[in-house]
């Protein structure tokens, strides 16, 4: 009999008041993997409104080479 276990359901970072700005590129390696691809809600935690944000400001980042589109 296999037990399941509920996994905690992570809590949008800016929804509890943090910012993100595409200046800033240390923050915003968090929401992307290894190779430079930008993770989904589901890892991140992130709600649908500031996905959308944090994707916007990721490419932002890598228009102007502070990002880089692939590693």
């Amino acid at each position: 009999m296999a037990e399941f276990y509920r996994k905690k359901k992570k809590v949008c970072m800016m929804c509890t008041g943090k910012t993100v700005n595409y200046k800033e590129p240390e923050i915003l390696k968090k929401y992307m993997n290894e190779k430079g691809k930008i993770l989904p809600r589901r890892v991140t935690g992130n709600c649908a409104r500031h996905q959308r944000v944090i994707a916007k400001e990721i490419k932002k980042a890598r228009a102007i080479a502070l990002l880089p589109y692939t590693r």
